[in-house]
């Protein structure tokens, strides 16, 4: 048989041959599913050195063009965080077994007995950015749940991607099973995504991870469909009867710690009675990390005189991911306000909300309309790992089903087992 020679007889191909190698694996038993991702956690732990060096290169790459400090630290793959990738993946290895047993069992009065049976999606595509842990993430929940993954990567992390996927090779080669069931597509051009997108005979469902850009492309262009993910405009809102240094640690911690994810805050909104008590505080708290902030009228007022930079509020900023170490500041009213500020801004990500008051804080969480809400707790729980998945495709931020963290649990879909004894429908 001729080998496919265009960019689109490739991808086609790939997608063909995980379509092919699926079936088989989602028959496999939950324990050899699991030994298969604890050989792959002792691999990254094993073979650190190649791993590094390919992200080393990565990082040179990046940084010769132009890839801000934020960027960089989302594309580093170093010893620390290999370890943790590790960690991560025998996390999943020892979850119950996402396909295990029949649920929502019930008898009908004929005497049909029905229930409700787990099974893999199937196929699962991916199209992600400058994150290269994503590769293993999302190659260990698939492969937990039973399914088949085409990833297509940013060319940001192309070296490090590219050395992820042959261990992830090695591990299926050894335990017997075929490699296409993790299928990387090694093209960087634009168009790879919207050729990916019409391969609705082979692809079960598509999880773009990414910006705006991204995700309105595969909006517009896909033939499958789409758990769409990866976009945070995040809010923290601090009532006034939140406790001041309490709710600057959390503040702190949502912003800071890992500035350049999804979760991380974008905009705080303050109650305008608790303004001139926390402000100069937040402003003096965060100018140690050169926050930059965003601000207008009093609250801009408030934060220069605590000694911070602050920059006037441009159009647009209330939409903006900052993906770095800026943040959004305004005043509003009471918690209606944040709600309503929220409603028109959010992305449906995560919102918190930092109170003592009981109806304030019930009010924020029954109205606020995102796949994760929190009170008095930091934006940054949104989280595979956190939430006790292990891992996560992605944060799925739309309001149909799965919703939030989507890990192998979420990566299945279910079939209806019916038992009679040779039973015909009256």
């Amino acid at each position: 048989m001729n080998e496919p020679t265009s960019r689109v007889e490739r991808l086609a191909a790939q997608a063909r041959a995980a379509r092919a190698a699926q079936p088989a694996f989602a028959r496999l038993q939950g324990p050899a599913r699991d030994a298969l991702l604890r050989e792959i956690a002792q691999r990254l732990s094993n073979q650190r050195a190649p791993l590094i060096e390919a992200n080393v290169r990565d990082l040179e790459a990046g940084a010769a063009a132009g890839l801000g400090p934020a960027l960089l630290d989302r594309l580093r793959l170093d010893g620390p965080r290999l370890d943790g990738l590790a960690a991560d993946v025998r996390t999943v290895a020892a979850l119950a077994d996402p396909l295990a047993g029949e649920f929502d069992r019930r008898e009908l009065p004929n005497g049909l007995h029905l229930a409700r049976r787990r099974v893999p999606i199937g196929v699962v595509g991916v199209i992600y950015e400058a994150r290269p842990n994503v590769t293993v993430d999302i190659a260990a929940a698939a492969l937990k749940s039973g399914n088949a993954v085409v990833l297509r990567g940013g060319r940001e992390a192309r070296q490090t991607n590219l050395a992820l996927v042959a261990l992830l090779h090695e591990a299926l080669r050894a335990a017997g099973l075929p490699e296409a069931l993790v299928s990387f597509i090694d093209a960087p051009e634009r168009e790879a995504v919207s050729e990916l997108l019409q391969l609705a005979d082979c692809i079960d469902v598509m999880v773009p991870r990414g910006g705006h850009g991204l995700i309105d492309l595969c909006r517009r262009e896909s033939r499958i469909p789409l758990i769409a993910g990866g976009v945070g405009v995040v809010h923290i809102y601090v009532d006034a009867s939140a406790d001041p240094e309490r709710a600057l640690a959390v503040i702190e911690n949502a912003k800071v710690q890992r500035p350049a994810v999804c979760n991380a805050l974008d905009t705080l909104l303050v109650q305008a009675s608790a303004a001139e008590r926390l402000l100069p505080m937040l402003a003096q708290r965060l100018s140690a990390y050169a926050v930059l902030f965003h601000a207008d009228g009093k609250a801009a007022s408030l934060l220069a005189a605590g000694g911070a930079r602050v920059e006037p509020l441009a159009p647009g900023d209330f939409d903006r991911e900052w993906l770095g170490l800026e943040l959004g500041v305004t005043l509003v009213d009471d918690v209606d306000a944040a709600i309503a500020h929220i409603a028109v801004h959010g992305s449906g990500h995560s919102e918190a909300i930092l109170s003592e008051d009981p109806e304030a804080v019930a009010h924020f969480l029954n109205a606020v309309d995102a796949s994760a809400v929190y009170h008095n707790a930091s934006t940054r729980f949104t989280d595979g790992g956190q939430f006790g998945m292990g891992v996560e495709v992605a944060v799925a931020t739309g309001r149909l089903a799965p919703r939030g963290p989507v890990g192998p649990a979420e990566l299945t879909s279910w079939k209806w087992v019916g038992r009679g004894d040779y039973l015909a429908r009256a």
